[in-house]
């Protein structure tokens, strides 16, 4: 027998380049707004989840929730620091969910924060040359920073499916006018097509425009019990589906840092994230077509036209006729990175999932001046990591 879980409050930091910021404050930063959110203080939290630093901070062992304590608030409370690259985030949401279904807790803290170093994502600070580590072989083999393996399946849905250059640009545009409305977007200046398609080529065919940047960042969430919900006096948003996953063998996609693969029929692409999207589905007891909102990780222009197929939105290609009839607009059926996405706030790798699911919290609260979605009632996350690490979160208001 489990107990509800609730977001109690929830807080970020804006996204951008903070030289003078140590990850420490940014963090701090984020925690002190999502308490204040929660109308609750250090005292009142039982426990800190935090989603572990690949570059910077954790005392150089990736000990970041301890970090914090030691810093603020000893008061004996357990810490836990979780990896996952890119969906640390949503694992470190996990582990501080099941602390509280569970019962062991009452209210606890989930923390990302990052300071990302300049240029694409580089190998993680201190990895050993060795052979058996299939990321030093991507490295050695290919050399391929990470918009080389979504322009590969860019080029592939471009053969497949009859995407054009023009399409892919759209979707960039959509996220850029998303990030219009939003106060801690990092890039809020729309932009047109024709600034997409002559912005540099990385990789063929995406354009700078259309591929994520990476900045700094950092967004907590305070998750509690029902008894704390109601001590708050918060509109109540209940998690209602919440999973974790990896891949499943035989996925067709180019997964990094994978160089090969085997493909076998019936597995979807992108399986971790899949895997995850189902069994957070099958927890809230609902499909894809009852999701008013989604917050899903849109490292390319590409990603936006082709997860929701693969996770069973609609059908394959049918993002294309999507994006160009503005269905996946604010006030659109099915609203896609309201926020602006990683496309407009840049990547921090262990932060974003949670900044997605604070994103979601403030959609079904009505709180998301300038970029409301109407009338939201049942948002969902989805984020990618390296490893085949992918993670979903439902929340219903």
């Amino acid at each position: 027998m489990t107990q509800p879980v609730y977001v109690l409050g929830a807080g970020a930091h804006p996204w951008g380049k903070w030289p003078d910021k140590p990850q420490l404050q940014l963090a701090l930063e984020a925690i002190d707004l999502a308490l204040a959110d929660a109308r609750l203080g250090w005292p009142d939290v039982q426990g800190l989840v935090a989603a572990s630093s690949r570059f910077e901070g954790g005392m150089g062992w990736g000990l970041h929730a301890n970090e914090i304590v030691q810093a603020v608030a000893e008061q004996g409370i357990p810490c836990l620091n979780v990896g996952g690259a890119c969906a640390a985030g949503a694992i470190a949401f996990h582990t501080a969910h099941a602390m509280i279904a569970s019962g062991e807790h009452e209210v606890v803290c989930v923390i990302g924060a990052e300071r990302m170093p300049k240029g694409f994502i580089p190998r993680p600070p201190g990895s050993q040359d060795d052979i058996s580590d299939s990321d030093y072989l991507r490295w050695v083999a290919m050399g391929a920073t990470n918009p080389a393996y979504w322009a590969i399946e860019a080029q592939r849905r471009m053969h497949e499916l009859g995407t054009s250059k023009e399409t892919l640009a759209r979707a960039a545009v959509l996220m850029r006018r998303n990030a219009a409305g939003n106060r801690l977007a990092r890039f809020r200046k729309e932009t047109t097509v024709d600034e997409v398609l002559a912005s540099p080529m990385v990789a063929d065919p995406l354009h700078l425009l259309q591929i994520c940047p990476v900045s700094d960042g950092a967004a907590a969430i305070i998750l509690g019990s029902e008894a704390w919900m109601k001590r708050t006096g918060r509109p109540a948003v209940a998690v209602a589906g919440c999973a974790i996953a990896t891949g499943s063998f035989g996925d067709p996609g180019r997964r990094i840092p994978t160089i090969a693969s085997s493909v076998r029929a019936g597995v979807t692409h992108t399986s971790e994230v899949g895997n995850a999207v189902a069994r957070a589905c099958a927890m809230a007891g609902i499909g894809p077509e009852d999701v008013n909102v989604l917050e899903m990780a849109d490292n390319t222009a590409w990603h936006i036209l082709a997860w929701p197929e693969q996770f069973g939105f609609y059908e394959a290609g049918k993002g294309d006729w999507m994006l160009e009839r503005g269905e996946l607009d604010i006030g659109g059926t099915l609203p896609i990175n309201p926020s602006g996405g990683f496309l407009s706030f840049g990547e921090a790798t262990t932060a974003q999932a949670v900044l997605q699911i604070c994103e979601l919290t403030w959609q079904l609260r009505g709180q998301a001046e300038g970029h409301q979605v109407p009338g939201a009632r049942i948002g969902m996350s989805a984020v990618l990591g390296l490893g085949a690490n992918g993670g979903s979160v439902i929340l219903k208001a």
